[in-house]
């Protein structure tokens, strides 16, 4: 069965979104954009919210923009043909290899979990993440610790009142100063 990953940056103070809706930290530098693009790799579809969605069409073109570095460009190539699902209300219609959610997190999940396919099932999105998370539908997070207090914003961890157990799977340095949690949700 195909694994549901979220995977995200975050700053030490737990959030993806600063709260002047800044996240300019998260700027990845040539190591730190391997590292992501290698861990994408492994992802065989994309849920997304509207607002990650809206932010990462930039991709859907890039290729063509002459000023990309060659690490700019891998992980374009990676991210372009992956096929995403997106989760709107608002969006009548969506470009690239992606489409309309035509149920909730949990239908979608099911669904995608069922069919034959490679690779994990990523999350992308606090509010997408924190409805799948709600649900139990998350087997690992996946923490990427950014040197910086933002002081508010937009969370990764959802805010609920429910209690995870969590297993430590994997941790290292990435770019000298970015630090990188796998956990697994154990049942």
């Amino acid at each position: 069965m195909r694994s549901v990953i979220y995977s995200m940056s975050v700053s030490l103070d737990g959030y993806i979104v600063g709260p002047d809706g800044d996240f300019d930290w998260t700027a990845p530098d040539e190591e730190f954009l391997r590292f992501v693009t290698d861990e994408m790799r492994e992802v065989g579809v994309h849920l997304l919210g509207r607002r990650l969605y809206e932010t990462m069409l930039y991709w859907e073109t890039a290729d063509q923009d002459p000023s990309l570095d060659d690490s700019m460009l891998e992980w374009a190539a990676v991210w372009k043909p992956l096929p995403k699902v997106v989760f709107s209300t608002a969006l009548s219609a969506v470009r690239g290899n992606a489409r309309l959610a035509t149920g909730g997190p949990a239908e979608e999940i099911a669904r995608l979990r069922a069919e034959p396919g490679e690779g994990h099932i990523a999350i992308g999105g606090a509010t997408l993440a924190a409805e799948a998370a709600a649900l139990g539908l998350i087997d690992e997070f996946r923490v990427r610790v950014c040197p910086v207090l933002v002081g508010g914003g937009i969370p990764f961890f959802p805010r609920r009142e429910r209690r995870v157990d969590l297993e430590l799977v994997e941790t290292r340095t990435i770019s000298a100063d970015i630090v990188y949690l796998r956990y697994r949700v154990t049942r």
